[in-house]
């Protein structure tokens, strides 16, 4: 395996463990403060860290050399990023079990691969067409309720959660185009800049105070370093040397890191239907993902 392929592994890996305690610390802050509160905390440290990082990488400097194109991308995943972080966040404050909400969020990659299948025209073949349907049908059996209405037949936070996979995916299909000409680390500063001025404005809207608990600023610190700085920073570096689907395969692990996190902090498990379904879930993503990848040999 070349260099440059394991590099790609490897920066995958540390995003998927990031992504996964962001989780954890985001839901232990959010049981304290108001959705408000937890964003402009989160994301003043976010950009903080991550303006440092483009200056000592010396990155700001491509601010001068955008183009009106460049412009253009940067704030459509601007929007993008606020839409997509509003629903995930959303959804980790309604939902109890993180570790549901992870095994959920495999949709992510599902709707990751689809959208390389359908607009980068990438190839696929039946084995894919399995690893999504299980995926699927595991996201159906975690979030499915036995109520007989369709308010009652899903879980609450369900909606939120497919809306934030279709999003995520959307973003990161604009990222696997454009990384290559901006840096993983302008992108990831102009998301958090988006994301904290979002921030901003609803903080002021719902006339929050600045006043948190120290346990939640803790929680906070710890999660806005591996998350907004950390996690995105290495899957966009993790763009630079593998494809989008081979980074997916380390990702949708992240379920299973999640729910051993969520077991040693909140004691909590998921019920046992949510639990085979999560377990499909993360089988079917790793299945299609491998197949995409061409670990999975599927096609001549």
């Amino acid at each position: 395996m070349k260099s440059e392929t394991l590099m790609g592994y490897f920066f995958a890996l540390v995003a998927t463990l990031a992504f996964s305690n962001v989780y954890i610390f985001s839901k232990a802050a959010l049981n304290e403060v108001h959705l408000a509160q937890f964003g402009i905390y989160w994301f003043a440290i976010g950009t903080f860290l991550n303006f440092l990082m483009a200056a000592k990488n010396k990155k700001l400097s491509q601010i001068r050399t955008l183009s009106k194109k460049q412009i253009r991308v940067l704030v459509i995943l601007g929007i993008l990023e606020i839409l997509t972080t509003t629903t995930f966040f959303v959804s980790i404050n309604i939902i109890p079990d993180p570790a549901v909400t992870s095994f959920l969020g495999n949709m992510y990659p599902v709707f990751l691969t689809l959208g390389g299948i359908f607009l980068l025209k990438e190839k696929f073949g039946w084995i894919e067409i399995i690893g999504a349907v299980l995926a699927l049908s595991g996201a159906f059996v975690i979030s499915y309720t036995g109520g007989t209405t369709l308010k009652t037949f899903f879980i609450a936070g369900t909606g939120i959660v497919f809306v934030n996979a279709l999003l995520a995916a959307t973003a990161s299909l604009v990222v696997k185009v454009h990384v290559k000409k901006l840096s993983p680390e302008f992108i990831n500063l102009n998301r958090t800049v988006w994301l904290l001025t979002f921030s901003i404005v609803v903080f002021v809207v719902t006339r929050q105070s600045f006043a948190i608990p120290v346990s939640a600023l803790k929680n906070i610190a710890i999660g806005a370093v591996l998350g907004p700085f950390l996690a995105v920073l290495t899957v966009y570096y993790s763009f630079h040397f593998i494809d989008a689907s081979r980074s997916s395969v380390v990702q949708s692990l992240k379920g299973i890191f999640v729910l051993i996190g969520a077991y040693l902090f909140f004691k909590t498990i998921p019920l046992s239907h949510q639990l085979t379904g999560g377990l499909i879930t993360v089988f079917g993503v790793l299945i299609m993902t491998l197949a995409q990848a061409g670990v999975l040999k599927t096609r001549k």
